[in-house]
């Protein structure tokens, strides 16, 4: 999380400043979570100051390979890094995101509740077919769903249990889907690609309705339940008529990680909200020398 000393990103709105970090500080965003400070699997943030008066305070996310329109267990992170900065405390607070405001909530008990941007799926039952070995021979058939970022959703390879022991069976089959959907022309309802893949399965956990695989941009898998994913998996649940506004349930990560989950509707409109917790686990000064050869990052 980078509260402070970072590059001045001028004016407009929250996505014009995302698409100036994005391109003109690029550097900067691979320095921090690239090798050798970071890793694929670590999601970046940046603080900066809301345009919204109601807010208080924006964030851009960024990973290994770009900028993010959102990401929930950052949000989690964000909230848990301004009451550990005295900025918020319990109770209720809007962030502004590149796509959009989303409100958290810091819990007595000290979870945070993260209420998303609106979810919706745009396509379902989505077929397509993949040159590797894999899923049914090379077809994959999911829905296509918006969370904060663009999802296919599809269960898991068959005969091919969710767990650690997998987890390069599952990436590979899983960046061969993104790639064939591309291919095909399948993209979110804006033209964006589709960069977040999803396989879900049977849950392990008790207090868990399902358990996900989650690929992100970067090519490694996330360790979260996925904010954004879990968002556009109930607005799937919804859609199916699966899920009842304000029924909970829980929702369990590749890792075994959980996060709570449910949704309202406003206006028609689906408002999912995710609840977990999140710790601060470092403070420290980014140096940047530019004798390092590895001060930006390490490229695979």
């Amino acid at each position: 999380m980078l509260i402070a000393g970072g590059p001045d990103l001028g004016g407009g709105s929250l996505a014009d400043k995302r698409d100036r970090l994005a391109c003109d500080h690029a550097a900067l965003c691979r320095g921090i979570v690239d090798e050798p400070r970071g890793s694929e699997a670590l999601v970046g943030a940046m603080i900066v100051p809301a345009s919204d008066p109601t807010c208080v305070a924006a964030v851009i996310f960024f990973n290994t390979v770009g900028v993010l329109g959102m990401c929930g267990h950052g949000t989690m992170g964000l909230a848990r890094t301004l009451a550990h900065l005295d900025r918020i405390g319990v109770g209720s607070h809007r962030i502004e995101t590149p796509v959009g405001v989303v409100e958290v909530t810091l819990r007595q008990d000290g979870m945070i509740e993260v209420m998303n941007v609106a979810a919706r799926r745009a396509r379902t039952r989505v077929t397509v077919e993949f040159g590797g070995i894999g899923i049914d021979g090379g077809v994959a058939v999911g829905d296509v769903a918006w969370g904060g970022n663009w999802f296919f959703i599809t269960e898991a390879p068959v005969g091919v249990a969710l767990d650690r022991h997998n987890s390069e069976r599952l990436t590979r089959d899983a960046w061969e889907i993104r790639g064939a959907l591309a291919r095909a022309g399948v993209v979110g309802d804006d033209g964006c690609e589709i960069d977040h893949i999803e396989f879900t399965a049977p849950a392990i956990r008790e207090d868990c309705s399902w358990r996900n695989f989650v690929l992100c941009p970067g090519g490694a898998y996330d360790r979260s339940p996925c904010g954004t994913g879990t968002s556009a998996k109930l607005a799937c649940l919804a859609a199916d008529g699966k899920l009842l506004a304000g029924d909970r349930v829980g929702a369990e990560s590749f890792v075994g990680t959980r996060f709570e989950a449910w949704y309202d509707r406003r206006e028609g409109a689906i408002i999912p909200t995710i609840a977990g917790r999140a710790w601060i686990t470092a403070e420290l000064d980014l140096i940047l020398d530019d004798a390092d050869p590895c001060c930006f990052g390490i490229r695979r």
